[in-house]
């Protein structure tokens, strides 16, 4: 009789398994991703039988979300914490992660729910000077230190929290798997155990993951598809804005973003994200734009700042930091087939201020009038902002939530807006004054450059 074999290959990236080593994985192309783990055997488990219920019998006071304290973290889960949630939290190292997190248990617990800290890579010694440094109360919180997933369902059971935080879920393993910690078994199984953990209990988990160099969360795509809610907070580790934005939520919107500033008190959350994407921006300068974008419902204002100068190369450069880079060479080359600008001969750099991303369309029109001014060399007026989408026929096209982008214009103290020619009919009358244009050509002669 054959005997079974107890091993196999498994892809690190995507999972896939084989019984022999391969050097590039045959379903998502990655070379030297397999490892050799144990095949884990099926146990069986007695699982506690449920009877179905009417939806129209289910309270909705069941589901009350419950509020961390922290309005920009409550408006990416979409009004705070539904209880049971399994909530993954991904980021480079030093983003902000375990500091933004810490925080959220304090203010928890200062609410006198209990929370349980577990952490696979720090100790009790080094939480406690994060706590002291960031001066938070702990009174309801507990910490574990701990990477054996048994030992954490045991600890949940003794202290019964409202809230587990499981930092990080790389750093977990299980003993019956004989692999490593942070490979697929590892992490599939562990995610599987505390997910019974927080259905069962109601208990909300949150799961800190490492990413990948792509950015990506590290392990099998399935970890994504296990959890309610997938976070990545993102920013420039040079810099101070920490941007927390939604990937998959199931009790929200994916729309809508948090913005951080990192501070020696840890992550302060940023109530006017507007002011602090232009508050330094240099006036009377050629290049400097100011543009409108909607994230989920909130109009943010960014400046946008363009370089053109003659290429020393055969290939001139196109350079955009902070948006996508081929919208940018496609609206570079209506700029010069329907505006007249000839760049062939000129380096083009772009770059959003703040560490922003721009992927609205309704910031095409500021991007190019932004190139025009650089190149003309004559600035734009200081006190204006530019909104409309740009389409390959040189037109400007309407935009969504108009009214938003402008009232948010004039709360700031801006006293004109240029806007397509669409949106006039449909816009409520504001103070501020809107200028409509129908072409590209049309909006970068209405700009006032000087």
């Amino acid at each position: 009789m054959k005997k079974k074999k107890e091993s196999a290959f498994v892809c690190q990236e995507c999972g896939y398994s084989l019984l022999k080593w391969m050097g590039r994985c045959p379903n998502c192309g990655v070379w030297n991703s397999f490892v050799e783990e144990k095949v884990i055997s099926a146990k069986k488990r007695k699982v506690p039988s449920s009877s179905p219920v009417k939806l129209s019998e289910i309270e909705s006071s069941e589901y009350a979300r419950w509020s961390t304290n922290i309005a920009e973290f409550d408006r990416v889960l979409g009004g705070g914490i539904v209880p049971g949630t399994i909530i993954l939290i991904g980021g480079e190292p030093g983003i902000g992660k375990s500091t933004l997190l810490i925080k959220i248990a304090s203010n928890l617990s200062e609410k006198g729910m209990g929370v349980l800290y577990v952490s696979g890579e720090e100790s009790s010694y080094q939480i406690g000077l994060r706590v002291k440094r960031l001066g938070l109360r702990t009174e309801n919180l507990f910490f574990l230190s701990e990477t054996a997933v048994e030992n954490i369902t045991e600890a949940v059971k003794k202290v019964n929290p409202s809230i587990l935080i499981v930092d990080s879920i790389q750093t977990m393993f299980d003993t019956d798997i004989g692999s490593s910690p942070g490979s697929v078994s590892q992490v599939k199984e562990c995610t599987t155990q505390l997910t019974r953990v927080a259905k069962e209990g109601n208990i909300t988990i949150f799961l800190v993951g490492h990413v990948t160099k792509v950015g990506m969360i590290a392990g099998p795509r399935t970890l994504e598809h296990m959890v309610d809610t997938v976070l990545y907070l993102e920013g420039d580790r040079t810099q101070s804005f920490r941007i927390l934005r939604a990937v998959k939520n199931r009790f929200g919107s994916i729309n809508e973003i948090g913005v951080f500033e990192m501070t020696k008190d840890g992550l302060i959350e940023v109530k006017n994200p507007s002011m602090m994407f232009i508050d330094e921006r240099t006036f009377n300068t050629s290049g400097s734009v100011v543009v409108s974008t909607i994230e989920g419902t909130r109009p943010i204002l960014a400046e946008v700042q363009a370089l053109v100068s003659p290429t020393r190369y055969p290939m001139p450069q196109r350079i955009i930091a902070g948006s996508d880079y081929k919208r940018f060479s496609i609206l570079l080359a209506v700029l010069e087939r329907r505006a007249g600008y000839n760049l062939g001969g000129f380096d083009v750099f772009c770059n959003v201020v703040g560490g922003l991303k721009l992927l609205d369309p309704s910031c095409d029109l500021g991007i190019l009038v932004a190139v025009a001014s650089n190149f003309d060399d004559r600035p734009c007026d200081n006190k204006t902002v530019v909104i409309g989408e740009v389409g390959l026929a040189g037109e400007v096209r309407p935009v969504s939530q108009i009214d938003r982008r402008v009232k948010e214009a004039e709360r700031l103290g801006f006293t004109r807006c240029i806007i397509p020619a669409g949106n006039k009919k449909g816009l409520l009358q504001k103070k501020i004054k809107t200028i409509s244009a129908m072409s590209l050509k049309e909006a970068i002669e209405k700009s006032n450059l000087h």
